[in-house]
């Protein structure tokens, strides 16, 4: 009876901090939280935001130098491919497997992306990320959700964003996986 009622703490002790986080997430293992992925999302936003300021501020240069250290900081594409579905992009070039796709995407000009003109540099001043739900496993995060970036103008744009992030070894997070597109409307 000793052993059962042991066995009966623990299990009670370990389902503690399931119980704090259910109401937000389902989480499976704690290696990581769902503050870091949400600061991984928010920093993403900001961002695309300095890109956007770079290019206003210095020009092309300037945005493809600030995209370049966004996208090596942001994305996992030093550790292989990244499954990258920007939201304004058609066949043959939809996906952005590889960093160069993924700075097409974002700034533009690149003959080997001619219809890229640059997402990033569209003057955006603020970025709003709404999650629908989050899925955390080991090193690995999963969200979906709304994405509303302001520009200039004060236009909203909205986009529905599925994000995987993978917590690398030197204990920051990673996007291995970025699909974004236009909310369908009949």
């Amino acid at each position: 009876m000793k052993i059962h009622l042991f066995k009966s703490l623990i299990a009670a002790v370990l389902l503690i901090p399931a119980l704090l986080h259910a109401q937000e997430f389902p989480v499976i293992d704690y290696n990581v939280s769902v503050a870091e992925v949400v600061n991984a999302q928010k920093a993403w936003g900001k961002a695309l935001v300095a890109i956007s300021k770079a290019y206003e501020k210095g020009g092309r240069a300037e945005a493809e130098s600030k995209a370049r250290e966004v996208i090596n900081s942001a994305y996992a594409y030093d550790n292989g491919h990244v499954l990258f579905k920007p939201t304004l992009t058609v066949n043959p070039q939809t996906f952005r497997t590889t960093k160069e796709g993924a700075m097409a995407y974002f700034v533009g000009n690149n003959g080997a992306f001619p219809n890229d003109d640059g997402f990033a540099l569209k003057g955006w001043r603020s970025c709003e990320i709404e999650n629908a739900g989050m899925y955390i496993a080991g090193d690995l995060a999963i969200t979906m959700g709304k994405v509303r970036l302001t520009d200039k103008s004060g236009k909203v744009t909205e986009v529905d964003k599925t994000w995987a992030f993978k917590k690398r070894d030197d204990g920051k997070l990673r996007i291995v996986l970025h699909h974004s597109s236009l909310p369908h409307s009949l």
